[in-house]
């Protein structure tokens, strides 16, 4: 395994790794709308909800024919639950910008894609937001990760990705060549041996993922 060095960019995942919503998201509600367990509905959302820039008609027909509910059962009117970050959230965001680019990396519903909000807390340490809504791309397909490097003129392997999700935000960048910080909150991993074939990175919550980016050597000096 190569030696790690401190990333020319960084990927941040929002919901779960820098706070949370003070309320219930679009697809929050959808998916305790839906009979089909809470693991299946999640995946369809990410792959037709939250992968469009727009709501209409016929996508809110065609989720609720996934989800198995009726179209009466989408809410039509719905604004973003108010983000509220977590405790030394916006520290570490400081420090972290101080030495290499920061954006986000996002799966969310459009009506949910609050980045003014986010800019407000966080400008100006976080350079870029890139809600899947937007890209057309969700994590954990490679795509987002990769279309972020593109965008950004980075290569992947320079590319970090920060999230607290197993499969959107470890599995996903690995599949993209992308090193990972996986936010653990304290569980167990899910695949030990797949942390140590790819260098994956485990912290306990967003402030401890950046201290571990910090103590990388850069490039200029490794």
């Amino acid at each position: 395994m190569m030696r790690q060095l401190r990333p020319d960019l960084v990927s941040v995942d929002v919901g779960g790794t820098l706070g949370r919503a003070r309320g219930c998201g679009l697809t929050t509600h959808l998916v305790r709308a839906s009979p089909l367990a809470e693991r299946e509905a999640r995946a369809l959302l990410r792959d037709r909800l939250h992968t469009r820039p727009a709501l209409t008609d016929d996508l809110i027909a065609e989720v609720c024919g996934d989800l198995g509910i009726p179209v009466s059962a989408f809410p039509r009117v719905h604004r973003p639950a108010p983000f509220e970050p977590y405790p030394g959230t916006a520290d570490a965001l400081r420090s972290l910008s101080r030495e290499t680019t920061v954006v986000t990396l996002s799966n969310v519903a459009c009506p949910d894609a609050d980045t003014d909000g986010l800019r407000a807390h966080f400008h100006p340490w976080i350079s870029g937001f890139y809600p899947s809504c937007h890209l057309g791309y969700a994590k954990p397909d490679r795509r987002a990760f990769l279309t972020i490097a593109a965008a950004r003129g980075t290569a992947p392997d320079r590319l970090l990705h920060i999230g607290d999700d197993w499969q959107c935000d470890v599995l996903g960048a690995i599949a993209a060549g992308v090193p990972a910080v996986w936010i653990s909150h304290g569980r167990p991993a899910p695949d030990h041996t797949l942390l140590v074939e790819h260098g994956v990175a485990v912290a306990n919550d967003f402030p401890d993922a950046v201290h571990h980016i910090l103590a990388l050597p850069s490039r200029s000096t490794a």
